[in-house]
């Protein structure tokens, strides 16, 4: 099981993660200074700590987190987030997470991101990575890249940051991990995919041993470490390209389907609502201003 060392280990990494992206995201914010009128000043994250209430008993402490909210001048809306939540899971939604069934009790962190671009050119982007213990304990996460506009250089990028990533540690990730995103990131009633893929992964748990452990975690850095390296790559792009209002439609239509994915087939936000989480953090991911023809 996970120790109380390695939960230490998980925290700092996600927390020091969360706040290399909001550097990379406000740097970001910094250099557009040229796309925006002068009053216009660079978006800034806010952030917000939380607790919360074990949904199975209220009256103890089920941990919380911490939610940083940008709005700017490149990002109309960014959210990276960062939990520890833990207490009993539900006896229904229990039946559902591996090793609950035989207890339970749970223990999960994990950092979560969700980033809409003001600049339809520019990609919308998905990244969580997390931990979770119950009588079993794993890894999950992933990366997955929503364009309005598709660009093949964007795609081949994306696919080769997160490739590396992946045959560093074992190489059958790369096409295993791909597919499995390929997979859940889809909508069954319009069969089309949300976007253009990336990798997803689950239930990682290569064994006991404490090094299993190890190579694990190692794996979640480098997915963390991939997506820090390759998306202000991809922002830096295209956030000077003109656009139009039929742009910006056409922006407003693709989040549609990323609103339609998030609250019909998510597993994270029904994760977050089964435990009790924050709903302000849980629907973060959502985007502020959509449109459906």
């Amino acid at each position: 099981m996970t120790t109380s060392d390695q939960k230490v280990q998980l925290s700092v990494w996600f927390s020091s993660l969360q706040s290399r992206i909001c550097e990379a995201l406000e740097n970001l914010e910094d250099e557009a200074e040229h796309l925006a009128p002068r009053h216009v000043p660079p978006g800034r994250f806010e952030r917000k700590e939380w607790k919360r209430q074990d949904a199975s008993h209220p009256e103890q402490d089920g941990g919380g987190g911490t939610m940083t909210l940008l709005k700017g001048r490149v990002f109309e809306k960014a959210g990276v987030n960062v939990s520890t939540v833990y207490g009993e899971f539900p006896s229904q939604f229990a039946k559902e997470i591996p090793g609950a069934d035989a207890d339970p009790r749970f223990w999960a962190i994990g950092i979560s991101l969700v980033i809409h671009p003001l600049n339809p050119f520019v990609p919308a982007v998905h990244m969580n990575t997390r931990h979770i213990v119950t009588s079993k304990a794993w890894f999950g996460g992933g990366s997955d890249l929503t364009p309005t506009f598709e660009f093949d250089e964007d795609t081949n990028d994306f696919h080769q940051a997160f490739r590396v990533a992946c045959d560093t540690h074992n190489p059958d990730y790369y096409p295993r991990f791909k597919a499995l995103c390929d997979d859940y990131f889809y909508l069954p009633h319009r069969q089309e995919p949300r976007g253009i893929g990336g990798i997803f992964y689950d239930n990682l748990r290569s064994g006991e041993a404490p090094e299993d452990f190890e190579k694990d975690f190692a794996f979640t850095r480098d997915v963390g470490e991939a997506f820090l390296d390759i998306y202000p790559k991809l922002v830096r792009r295209h956030m000077e390209k003109p656009w139009t209002e039929s742009d910006k439609q056409k922006q407003m239509v693709k989040r549609g389907r990323y609103v339609e994915f998030n609250l019909l087939y998510d597993r994270g936000t029904k994760f977050g609502l089964q435990t009790g989480g924050n709903v302000e953090a849980i629907l973060m991911s959502l985007p502020p201003m959509v449109s459906w023809p």
